[in-house]
């Protein structure tokens, strides 16, 4: 278990724990693990190499074979990754010259000509029934063998591990980040919580757990180590119990609810009246999930334990035996009135909600004096909401501008995403940029004293982690809306999958679009070579693993945008394989080397979602010829024909939206104040402790600087 700890450690800081071991000399040992790491894109900062280097050479060792697994999983090089074309990127044949050759194999092969003449002459042939089509004819080694080494150039990614404290106190400060966090997390990071609650149960806990799917996830470890559960709201009792049939504490999707052992029931139900008996008004939440309570009920048994009658309310009311109006339909009878400024007055109450609701209210209310109710209610609760709710509504409110043929652009927490027509009236420029200005100043009052500011200018572009659930687990994934650069000549995308039980197709493809959003070009399985491009071949089988790959080369690409996919084929959809991710390398046209080199590899992503085709992100060319990325993480449903329309227009919904960046927080930071150091780590390092935002911890900042990367960004936002 300790093994999955450290790699949790390495994972989510870059450090890595330095093992309690005995003094020896682990230099050699170091300096080995320094250079296997350096093969795949990493390296051990000089501290580490140094911390290392002053234990037993076993103790190294050991450390070394955890630390390298780690890594090679982060970059994904854990897995085999062949081409079907052995030669790939050369030697790509033309698509139709392909599919003959293919046929004609087929027709002098024994064992499949007479199935494919039949076929042949109904008409109709199927390129999988094809025996040569879709299976590897070579070797991972054979593969190997026809490519030279790559050439190292100063452009490769090196992500340096840093020395970290005993792995006791590492782990408690990533589980404190975790449950104290003022951001959903992401399923993936719910999964790690899930696993180190279970450790810190009974140790130091976060002041505060404000996010609620958080809390329940914490609260069933809680329960698992004999600790009451923090409980404030009916609907804590309702997650919790969703986390113990190992549902859905979001409360977006139906969770099957197990039969639950007395003790569990008696701690729900217990728990249950507690809440209700302090403040019976909170039934009113009751409705909103009437039919998961009814469910509950069902296992819970409340009529048998008499002693907590108030959680026997709770059920009343979701079979409607009670009445408890939700705070919604007050809020919903009043609109129905016409009456704005009740509404906003009710819902100073629920702070959250009234922020929630602005945009509506803004656009129902009539005349100045109820623009002015609507306005002064939200800038009165401003200070009672948390920080990334009042984020999320500054970043709404500056793009509501008033600008014709918008579309809207809903996203869900899988990334399924769905656009619509525009239709709502725009808000008045006068309240909205006062709203702004309220919002900048609550923001700036509670973000702390940065002390000295040193900001890595390619971090600016970064959108805030206002939700886990606009990214994806894996390494250089930055939240949806982010921009960065990309510079190199030659620009890979890598796709892996490994099925579980039945036969497997994902493929990958890259549309090539002008600056209106139309179709310039499209490389897939059905165009192995296009804008100077190439696909390394379809692969329609992955009982060992699979990998496709896409080349361009950035300067012979004729198009504004490139849009990545990949697509389910046939088989086990992205939730149901062993594994899939995505990713991209960039390298220099004369550095050669196999088809995936890890160092090269800049980003690579856990591809999880419900939909059939997966975008993890967009390239799109600047009016100066720049290349930059820019991250979607969507889900769509259907086949890639039947999305491409869709593809266009998200993409010109999502550009067209300005996300809030990390150069806004710094812009604020720094507001009065000596504007931020430019730093990128080269320059001679400050004295004293400083605060850091960048996309790398550089080596060798003061001691009790405070350092901010993608990795905890989150922590960025003010609670």
């Amino acid at each position: 278990m300790d093994h999955t700890l450290e790699h949790l450690v390495v994972r989510h800081a870059r450090r890595l724990p330095v093992p309690v071991g005995p003094a020896g000399d682990g230099a050699a040992a170091a300096r080995q693990l320094d250079a296997v790491l350096m093969s795949v894109g990493f390296k051990l900062s000089a501290d580490l190499l140094a911390a290392l280097s002053g234990l037993a050479e076993e103790t190294v060792r050991a450390t070394a074979a955890r630390a390298l697994d780690t890594v090679r999983e982060l970059v994904g090089d854990h897995v085999r990754h062949n081409a079907y074309f052995k030669d790939f990127p050369a030697g790509v044949p033309d698509t139709r010259d392909f599919w003959a050759r293919c046929l004609a194999e087929a027709l002098v092969d024994p064992s499949a000509r007479r199935s494919v003449t039949e076929r042949l002459r109904a008409g109709v042939l199927n390129l999988l029934d094809l025996p040569s089509y879709g299976r590897y004819r070579h070797t991972y080694e054979e593969m190997l063998a026809a490519h030279d080494e790559l050439i190292a150039a100063a452009g490769d990614r090196l992500t340096v591990l840093h020395p970290g404290r005993p792995l006791d106190e590492e782990v408690t400060a990533l589980y404190l980040s975790l449950a104290g966090t003022t951001t959903p997390l992401g399923d993936a990071h719910l999964r790690d919580l899930a696993l180190l609650a279970g450790h810190r149960a009974d140790g130091p806990q976060p002041e505060e757990i404000p996010v609620r799917e958080v809390r329940a996830v914490v609260n069933r470890a809680r329960l698992a180590a004999g600790a009451d559960p923090l409980l404030d709201t009916v609907t804590d009792v309702l997650r919790l119990a969703c986390a113990l049939a190992d549902g859905d504490v979001t409360l977006r999707e139906p969770t099957r609810f197990r039969a639950l052992s007395r003790p569990l029931r008696r701690a729900l139900l217990g728990g249950l009246d507690a809440v209700v008996a302090a403040s019976p008004a909170k039934l009113a939440d009751v409705p909103a999930h009437r039919e998961a309570w009814k469910r509950l009920g069902e296992r819970l048994h409340p009529h048998e334990y008499p002693r907590w009658p108030h959680a026997a309310e709770v059920f009343a009311v979701a079979r409607g035996e009670k009445a408890a109006p939700s705070f919604d339909s007050r809020v919903e009878a009043l609109l129905g009135r016409n009456d704005v400024t009740g509404a906003a007055e009710l819902l100073t109450s629920a702070p959250g909600r009234l922020l929630r609701a602005l945009d509506r209210l803004l656009r129902t209310a009539e005349g100045p004096e109820e623009l002015e109710a609507v306005a002064t209610a939200c800038e009165r609760v401003l200070p009672q909401v948390s920080g990334r709710v009042v984020l999320s509504l500054r970043e709404h409110l500056w793009n509501r501008t008033d600008e014709g043929g918008k579309h809207r652009i809903f996203v869900n927490r899988f990334g399924g995403a769905r656009t619509t027509a525009d239709t709502r009236p725009p808000l008045p420029d006068a309240v909205r940029e006062r709203l702004c200005a309220a919002l900048d100043a609550e923001t700036r009052r509670r973000l702390p004293d940065p002390g000295r500011l040193l900001v890595d200018p390619a971090v600016l572009d970064v959108a805030l982690p206002l939700s886990g659930r606009a990214t994806a687990d894996g390494l250089g994934v930055l939240p949806r809306g982010s921009v960065s650069p990309v510079e190199g000549d030659l620009l890979r995308f890598f796709t892996y999958w490994k099925q579980t039980a039945r036969r497997t197709d994902h493929d990958l493809s890259a549309l090539v679009l002008d600056a209106d959003h139309q179709t310039v070009a499209r490389l897939s399985y059905t165009a192995l070579t296009a804008v100077g491009g190439a696909h390394s071949g379809d692969i329609t089988d992955a009982p060992e693993g699979a990998s496709e790959f896409i080349d361009l080369r950035l300067g012979a690409v004729r198009g504004t945008y490139i849009v990545p996919q990949v697509n389910i084929y046939s088989g086990e959809g992205f939730e149901e394989v062993e594994e899939s991710f995505f990713g991209f390398m960039l390298r220099d046209a004369e550095q050669k080397g196999r088809p995936f080199e890890p160092r090269t590899v800049r980003m690579k992503s856990d591809l999880r979602g419900p939909g059939r085709v997966a975008l993890p992100l967009a390239f799109a060319r600047d009016d100066d010829g720049r290349w930059h990325a820019r991250w979607l993480h969507l889900h769509l449903k259907g086949e890639p024909s039947a999305n491409r329309v869709s593809v266009t227009v998200l993409l010109r919904g999502l550009l067209a939206r300005t996300p809030l960046t990390v150069r806004h927080l710094v812009d604020l930071m720094a507001d009065g104040t000596a504007a931020p150091t430019a730093w990128d780590g080269t320059t001679p390092v400050p004295d004293g402790p400083v605060t850091y935002i960048g996309l790398e911890r550089p080596a060798g900042l003061p001691p009790g600087s405070r350092v901010f990367t993608p990795e905890n960004l989150r922590d960025l936002i003010p609670a």
